[in-house]
C-alpha cells in the first residue's frame, strides 16, 4: 500500500525535471560575436568610453589591401561615425613585402564599456592589444592605442 503513495511524487519529478530540462536545453542561442569577414576586410566591434557615462559603440575594420587598422566610434546623438583613426599594421608588425599574411582580430570586454581589440598575425607570430578612446591632445576624434605586442610564437623561416 505504501508503494503506491510514492508514484505521484515520482511522476511529479519526473514531468518537473522534463520541463526544466526543456527550457534550459530548447532555447537557441544566438552567436553574440561582433566580427565578420570578406575579402580583404575584417570588422569588429566593441564598446568604447569617449567620455565618463557617455557609452559608445566602437567600429575597428582591418584592410589587408591597404595594410591598415581603421578604428571609429558613432556619436551617440547624431547617428554618425566620428572619423576613422589608423595604425600601419605593415610597421606595427613588421610585415616585410609581398609577404603572406594572415590577420585574425576579436574584441573582448576589459572593463564596463570599454573593449580591447586582440589581433594575431600568423606569419609573424605576433599578437597584438588595442584600445580606441579619446585623442590625447584633446582635439575632437578618437585614437587608437596599442598596449601591448608579444610574440605566441617564433615566426616561420
Amino acid at each position: 500500500m505504501t508503494d503506491f503513495r510514492r508514484w505521484p511524487w515520482l511522476v511529479s519529478g519526473l514531468v518537473l525535471g522534463a520541463l526544466v530540462a526543456g527550457l534550459l536545453l530548447g532555447r537557441s542561442r544566438p552567436a553574440e560575436a561582433g566580427n565578420d569577414r570578406f575579402e580583404d576586410y575584417v570588422l569588429c566591434t566593441g564598446a568604447v568610453s569617449v567620455a565618463a557615462g557617455a557609452l559608445t559603440d566602437g567600429v575597428w575594420l582591418l584592410d589587408y589591401r591597404g595594410g591598415k587598422l581603421l578604428g571609429t566610434v558613432i556619436d551617440r546623438l547624431s547617428g554618425k561615425i566620428v572619423g576613422w583613426a589608423e595604425v600601419d599594421l605593415v610597421k606595427e608588425f613588421g610585415i616585410q613585402p609581398k609577404q603572406n599574411v594572415h590577420f585574425m582580430m576579436t574584441t573582448g570586454n576589459i572593463t564596463q564599456g570599454q573593449a580591447a581589440l586582440y589581433v594575431a598575425e600568423t606569419a609573424t607570430g605576433k599578437f597584438g592589444v588595442y584600445t580606441m578612446g579619446p585623442r590625447p591632445d584633446g582635439r575632437p576624434g578618437i585614437a587608437i592605442r596599442r598596449h601591448d605586442m608579444v610574440l605566441f610564437r617564433q615566426a616561420k623561416g
